[in-house]
């Protein structure tokens, strides 16, 4: 499994000292987001517009009440800030983009599905929260950080087989679960302050027992998507 390595492009830029602790990684979230002076524009992504496509791997939680029940508290408090909240039953844990359609063929996707069965990791189980953010979203932390370390491992390892890999390796990955994003230039400072207020909200549980290979769309100022299949963890 390679290590976690500084990126100015990963937020946060340093990893932390443990992934194995969920304690060290939330407070590591927090103090990257809470020392941020300016929030940029989620949006502002060039190739990716609106009704831009792409194939992702993803962990999607549709039925998830207790974690839509946290999502829709938080971004009903955090209203009047004005973010672009994530729908309640489109919340979801990005791991790694696979490629667009025109080079992520549905016979390279089954390839794809069919390899990566063999090296996926046993079921795990998350705790998401306190609340954080990064420069372009308001997202809760998870921990512990490893097991998502080593899936994204194995979907890297698996995407290379068959000319897919990541556009970011293992070393870059920074778990994160959104549930606004930010849509404009604008100072840190009111969005951290209101965040601050909602980080002593009770964790929720996620159990983690398959993995997701979507086609994902932008539409406007969200995300949607297509499960293309539903991969069992080992």
């Amino acid at each position: 499994m390679p290590l976690l390595s500084a990126d100015p492009a990963a937020f946060p830029a340093e990893p932390p000292a443990d992934t194995h602790d969920p304690a060290v990684t939330a407070a590591h979230d927090w103090a990257a987001f809470s020392a941020l002076d300016e929030m940029t524009d989620h949006w502002a992504r060039p190739g990716w517009s609106d009704g831009s496509r792409a194939y992702y791997w993803m962990l999607t939680f549709p039925d998830h009440q207790r974690l839509q029940a946290l999502a829709g508290h938080c971004q009903e408090e955090l209203a009047p800030l004005d973010l672009d909240p994530v729908p309640t039953d489109g919340l979801h844990i990005t791991l790694a983009r696979v490629g667009k359609p025109d080079s992520a063929t549905p016979g390279r996707l089954d390839g794809l599905a069919r390899d990566v069965r063999a090296l996926l990791p046993s079921a795990f189980s998350l705790r998401a929260m306190p609340l954080a953010g990064s420069r372009g979203a308001v997202r809760l932390s998870l921990g512990p950080w490893e097991p998502l370390l080593r899936l994204h491992h194995a979907l890297a390892k698996a995407g290379s087989s068959v000319g897919l890999a990541p556009k970011k390796p293992t070393s870059a990955f920074r778990p994160h679960l959104s549930l606004a994003y930010n849509n404009r230039q604008r100072p840190a400072a009111p969005i951290v302050a209101a965040v601050s207020g909602l980080r002593a909200l009770k964790s929720v549980e996620l159990a983690v027992s398959a993995v997701q290979l979507v086609e994902l769309r932008r539409e406007g100022r969200t995300y949607r998507w297509d499960v293309r299949n539903n991969v069992p963890l080992g």
